[in-house]
């Protein structure tokens, strides 16, 4: 049985990838207090012990205000500790998976959907430590595979801790009579974790480099929220427009290069629409 490696079990992501690949392959999850990923030696040492045949690297301070709190421990954790576990891989013979962010097209002047060989600029702290991780990481082992995660969610489980997303929200609210409101300036895949999950042993077969990997939206927040209500014949007189005319933000994301590899995820809406059909049984309005 092959071995994976996968850091920030305790995360969102991190936490399915471990669920959903268990049993398929031996995984060994270390916690903080086992491997200090900002600790170069360490993870040289552990991934030498354990050599896994593949690392997927999830563990991440991706909360965009606290970057800006905290910006010496969120470089070391989302800059060193990312390129020491790329160097670690490539000395052991690991292939690397490592999850980067849509928050790299944040600032662009571009209007999506962003493709992977643009020139970038990110506006915010977590955007610039991402796409400078991938960069370093590239240096020291060119066949680590950067994955741009968009916002992600998960209608089936909700872990203890756990902050809610887009979907768990919308669920919770459209049991009451408030309305929803939604940005319309504000563009982003919005895509089920599920899919995320299954699409990285595929993804453990692509050439290194950065590849879009979310679901494809081209829809406003607002605009996608309509296009769901109408797909569900839910009533759309219960969603309002927000409108922040200086705040625009186009993120969206190109997937013909990961379509190219031979991977797919749903559109947004797609997505949406079949994750709340999943649970319409255990779902009274």
């Amino acid at each position: 049985m092959k071995k994976l490696l996968v850091t920030g079990a305790s995360g969102f992501l991190g936490n399915r990838v471990v669920d959903f690949y268990k049993g398929k392959y031996e995984v060994y999850a270390p916690m903080h207090g086992e491997l200090d990923i900002r600790n170069r030696d360490k993870v040289f040492s552990c991934l030498e012990g354990w050599r896994p045949d593949a690392v997927v690297h999830c563990a991440a301070i991706s909360d965009i205000g606290r970057c800006e709190r905290e910006p010496e421990r969120s470089w070391d954790i989302n800059v060193e500790g990312s390129v020491n576990l790329a160097a670690a891989s490539a000395a052991v013979g690991a292939k690397c998976l490592f999850c980067s962010s849509d928050q790299v097209y944040f600032g662009s002047s571009q209007k999506g959907p962003h493709r992977e060989q643009q020139e970038l600029r990110p506006g915010n702290l977590y955007g610039r430590e991402k796409l400078y991780a991938e960069e370093k990481c590239t240096q020291v082992n060119p066949d680590c595979v950067h994955l741009r995660l968009s916002w992600m969610y998960d209608v089936r489980t909700m872990n203890e801790g756990e902050h809610s997303d887009f979907l768990r929200t919308l669920l919770a609210q459209i049991r009451t009579s408030e309305t929803l409101r939604y940005p319309g300036n504000d563009v982003r895949g919005i895509t089920d974790v599920n899919e995320v999950v299954g699409n990285l042993e595929p993804a453990l077969g692509l050439a290194g480099g950065a590849y879009n990997f979310g679901a494809p939206n081209e829809r406003s927040t607002y605009e996608t929220a309509c296009c769901l209500f109408r797909e569900l014949g839910w009533d759309r007189g219960r969603l309002a427009e927000l409108e922040d005319a200086a705040n625009p933000r186009d993120i969206s994301m190109s997937q013909e290069k990961i379509n190219n590899g031979g991977i797919f995820f749903a559109d947004t809406v797609e997505g949406l629409v079949r994750s709340i059909k999943g649970v319409l049984s255990n779902f009274v309005l």
